[in-house]
C-alpha cells in the first residue's frame, strides 16, 4: 500500500458559515461544493440552497468541510461523538510572525506565538467548529 495524500474531513455545523470562515481569515478558497439534495457538484454557493460539503484549498493544502448530519451518515463511528477534535492540525507557514499578529487583532481563540524546542515558531488557533489549527514556521 502507497498513501499519497491526507486530506482531513471536518464534521461542520454550518457549511457555508465554515467556509466563509476559512476564505476570510485564512485565505483559503472553494473548490467545490455539494447542495442538500446531492444531485450534483458546484464551484459557490447559491443563495436558495443548504449544502452539506465543502472542498477548499490554500497554497498545498486541502480540507474538506462536511455537515454534522451527512458526516455522521457516512462516517458511523462519529456518532455520539461531539464535534472538535483532541488533535491538531499543522501546518507549516511563511511569514508567522505578521500572520500571528494578524489572527491576533481580529481577536481569535490563539495562543501565544512561542518557540518549540524542537525548533519551530508555532501558535494554535480555535476555529469556530472547535477543531485545532496549528501553525509554525522553522525558527532561524
Amino acid at each position: 500500500m502507497q498513501i499519497t495524500k491526507l486530506t482531513p474531513n471536518f464534521e461542520v455545523k454550518d457549511v457555508i458559515e465554515t467556509v466563509a470562515y476559512y476564505e476570510s481569515l485564512l485565505g483559503f478558497k472553494l473548490v467545490m461544493c455539494v447542495p442538500e439534495s446531492q444531485d450534483g457538484i458546484e464551484q459557490s454557493f447559491a443563495e436558495d440552497k443548504s449544502y452539506v460539503y465543502a472542498m477548499m484549498q490554500k497554497d498545498n493544502v486541502e480540507i474538506f468541510f462536511q455537515r454534522s448530519d451527512s458526516f455522521r451518515e457516512d462516517v458511523v463511528f462519529a456518532q455520539g461523538l461531539p464535534i472538535g477534535a483532541s488533535v491538531s492540525f499543522y501546518m507549516d507557514v511563511k511569514g508567522i510572525k505578521e500572520f500571528h499578529q494578524k489572527m491576533k487583532e481580529k481577536s481569535l481563540q490563539i495562543t501565544d506565538l512561542k518557540t518549540a524546542w524542537y525548533g519551530m515558531h508555532e501558535f494554535y488557533l480555535k476555529d469556530l467548529n472547535g477543531y485545532i489549527l496549528g501553525f509554525a514556521e522553522k525558527a532561524g
